[in-house]
């Protein structure tokens, strides 16, 4: 298999077929494709599980395994509460690197409100670079939990932009070159991207409205877009001038020869929405600041599109992310 995540027909044959959840307990919603997270009944409230590895970046990993995690729990209307995190170094780390993948986590993890209860470290052989992988719980009233639903007509919204992570490792790890060809503030407009990557107060707010939400981690906003019409097995129909790609990504994206719709994209958030609440949805989220735009709707046909200068042609699944070919 190649780079990325396993294919959704391969989860299907072998991942899914061994899990044992026949007669899991409390459990509303387990595994599936397009599903980042499990939820458990406790009565008033849903318990909300995810668990994500950090494996393309080394810069600011504690600060990613954090965020990354979070949002998964929020893109089920839930506020993110515990974690618990593995890492993983190469042999021959130092100190050093350990006391500042924790400094991270234990930054961002305040900031969000989030207590660190567990997890395990150990120096690990094979590996080149630290590994850290996170699983975050947390808590919504069962009322407000948003269970994974689009529907044929619903629009589909996108926050923020596409390839927002990719943009800011790329910048990270390609610093010195990508500053020879664009400059220093260039770079560091893209390094700052790393900022945006929660989406935690935009899904708190969303989650009234929305029939699902996710974050298009690896394979970015395309992968994200099947995986969310993977739920209900849908069709969707996006217009590529509607997408908000900035000028730091598009720049760099054509400079690697990357498509940033294929781009690891952590940050946005795709929501979905009866066709009537879409732009009071965009208009509470841009009253806090988040730009929001419409991008199309899930189809009851099984045609996944975009729609360029009046063309439409089909928007495939990423193989892998395009993260890969720079990294």
């Amino acid at each position: 298999m190649i780079v990325g995540k396993v294919p959704p027909e391969v989860l299907k044959e072998i991942v899914f077929k061994n899990l044992n959840i026949e007669k899991a307990h409390r459990l509303i919603i387990g595994p599936g494709v397009g599903i980042d997270a499990a939820a458990l009944d406790f009565g008033d409230y849903v318990v909300v599980a995810s668990t994500d590895p950090i494996t393309g970046a080394e810069e600011r990993i504690g600060f990613y395994a954090v965020h990354v995690n979070a949002n998964d729990i929020a893109t089920f209307g839930a506020e993110p509460k515990w974690f618990l995190v593995n890492i993983l170094l190469p042999e021959g780390s130092d100190e050093s690197t350990l006391r500042k993948i924790m400094a991270e986590i234990r930054e961002v993890a305040s900031s969000l409100g989030v207590s660190i209860i567990g997890g395990h470290t150990e120096v690990t052989p094979g590996l080149k670079k630290p590994i850290v992988v996170g699983t975050m719980l947390g808590e919504v009233e069962k009322e407000k939990v948003v269970i994974p639903n689009p529907r044929p007509g619903d629009a589909i919204i996108l926050t923020k932009g596409v390839g927002i992570e990719g943009t800011s490792i790329i910048a990270h790890e390609r610093e010195k070159e990508l500053r020879s060809i664009f400059g220093k503030e260039f770079v560091e407009r893209a390094k700052s991207y790393i900022n945006e990557i929660s989406v935690v107060r935009e899904a708190l707010i969303a989650r009234e409205f929305a029939t699902s939400m996710h974050d298009p981690t690896e394979g970015g906003v395309a992968n994200g877009l099947h995986e969310m019409a993977d739920i209900n097995n849908l069709g969707f129909r996006v217009f590529k001038n509607k997408l908000i790609i900035r000028e730091e990504t598009k720049k760099i994206c054509t400079f690697y020869d990357i498509d940033p719709l294929s781009l690891i994209s952590s940050g946005a958030l795709l929501i979905s929405v009866p066709r009537d609440n879409a732009q009071l949805v965009v208009q509470k989220l841009e009253s806090i600041g988040i730009k929001a735009s419409i991008i199309g709707e899930f189809l009851a046909e099984k045609k996944r599109v975009i729609i360029e200068n009046g063309v439409e042609r089909p928007l495939r699944r990423p193989e892998t992310d395009e993260l890969w070919k720079v990294v």
